[in-house]
């Protein structure tokens, strides 16, 4: 016991002294809140030089709402580099498990022994990068009111992601005035536009204290307008040879021209479409799929589908048959290694013991309340903010495609201040870029679904460029 204190003075005493060179210092609870934070002495962790965190952030004490975060230094100077926070989508699904575990975070799961291993490709290396899993029933995220899982949706989801933000600053205050961004895959094309637009409101009429220093969002494979985005799906596939063109223009026939009244004949063709799941996995079109039955099941298999849909195709249920996100053999052992009471109690979670287990897309989310048609207004109200925006695409994912993408953008009517034009890594083409005024839109060639996660150099070259808000390679030399 002795030790453990000397061990947290220690720690208060460096960190008091670091923050002293800016006339700041941080209070003596405080800092101990953020030691008990601390992980060590995680399951198969690598040694490392940075400092990790995780834990929980009430939201609502009434309620008995609290998100789970894991909160990673970057690897040099964290006093200097920005803070990045990641989300991953569905809606119902965990950053913890696809971002920080399989996708963009320092430890990746791996089969067998060490379970986890160290990341070349850490978004840490460019940044203080912070996952949370949102909202509640997500992961390890909870609340104490059962009646809450029916009543998620967009607000929701943004208002609490905002008061985790503003608690989680009170227990790391020292990353307060640093410069804030928001980036994620899939869904968190509405979680970080919506988030953004919380921040950026309340920021005009907080005080000082509770001001976030927002200056940025990049979202990937994200879901932006329905509309767009479902056109551009069908269309990518059948121009990638995935669907004939009877199937396609039964889709264009049903589903867009109005003809179908009663929604039987494009429910009928959007089943068939989805059938190409059985065949190929549609988040990667030119990648194995998993078929090791023996020790792989899907994460959050046997889940009731959340009930939400689009606002247009005559609202088919279908179109979101699948929550949004990529899943390879891999997240098995994600979700074993998750799971383990050892592992759990090094990052401090799971405290209140909950009824079920570790699932990357939550199993107690059955409902969805509440669904932007389309965000592009609040992509519109962000530019115009002077928030920095960038859009990129992994143009082999079949799900929220290139093409929907690229549908989506033209609705903007933005003007283009740099043509198309391919952007290099390792004097290979990496994609293709496009700015435009106040947007800037980026490919990854043979990237699909989850662009870290296929491409993770390209990955990280892409939250280098963002961040320092510089061009991509535009030369092969």
């Amino acid at each position: 016991m002795g030790s453990l204190v000397l061990l947290i003075l220690q720690f208060a005493l460096i960190s008091n002294l670091v923050l002293l060179a800016s006339g700041r210092t941080i209070p003596s609870d405080v800092l101990l809140r953020q030691e008990a934070d601390r992980v060590v002495n995680l399951p198969g962790q690598p040694p490392v030089s940075f400092q990790h965190y995780s834990g929980y952030v009430t939201v609502d004490e009434h309620r008995g709402r609290a998100l789970f975060y894991w909160f990673f230094e970057a690897t040099n100077a964290p006093q200097e580099k920005p803070l990045l926070l990641w989300l991953n989508g569905g809606p119902g699904c965990s950053s913890i498990g696809y971002g920080q575990s399989e996708e963009l975070g320092p430890f990746l799961t791996q089969p067998g022994f060490p379970e986890i291993k160290l990341n070349p490709h850490s978004w840490n290396k460019a940044a203080n990068l912070l996952f949370l899993e949102s909202p509640v029933g997500v992961g390890f995220s909870y609340t104490n009111t059962s009646s809450d899982l029916d009543q998620l949706g967009d607000e929701i989801t943004a208002d609490n992601s905002y008061t985790f933000l503003i608690n989680w600053f009170k227990r790391f205050p020292q990353y307060k005035s640093h410069k804030f961004y928001i980036s994620g895959e899939s869904y968190a094309g509405h979680y970080a536009p919506q988030l953004a637009e919380k921040i950026y409101d309340e920021n005009k009429r907080v005080t000082k204290e509770d001001y976030i220093n927002l200056k940025g969002i990049m979202v990937g494979n994200a879901l932006l307008d329905d509309d767009t985005d479902q056109k551009g799906m069908i269309d990518y596939a059948w121009h990638h040879a995935v669907i004939s063109d009877e199937l396609y223009d039964e889709i264009k026939k049903t589903c867009r021209s109005g003809e179908d009244k009663t929604g039987i004949g494009c429910s009928h063709a959007t089943a068939k479409y989805y059938e190409v799941y059985d065949l190929v996995d549609m988040y990667s079109l030119y990648t194995p799929k998993c078929f090791n039955d023996t020790v792989f099941k899907m994460p959050g298999q046997g889940k009731q589908k959340i009930n939400q849909g689009p606002k247009n195709f005559n609202q088919q249920s279908s179109w979101r048959r699948d929550p949004l996100g990529y899943n390879p053999c891999i997240s098995y052992y994600t979700e074993n290694y998750l799971n383990r009471k050892d592992v759990q109690e090094a990052l401090h979670a799971n405290v209140t013991k909950i009824s079920y287990s570790w699932t990357h897309c939550s199993t107690v989310i059955t409902t969805w309340r509440s669904a932007a048609p389309s965000v592009l207004p609040i992509i519109r109200k962000l530019m115009e903010g002077d928030i920095r925006i960038w859009v990129y695409s992994g143009d082999t994912d079949g799900r929220i495609p290139v093409t929907s993408t690229r549908y989506t953008l033209k609705k903007l009517g933005l003007k283009t201040r740099q043509s198309w034009s391919p952007w290099y890594t390792q004097k290979q083409v990496g994609g293709w870029t496009v700015e435009y005024d106040g947007l800037t839109f980026i490919t990854v060639r043979g990237a699909g679904h989850q662009v870290p996660l296929y491409k993770p150099k390209e990955g990280l070259m892409l939250v280098k460029s963002f961040l320092a808000n510089k061009e991509l390679p535009r030369s092969q030399y």
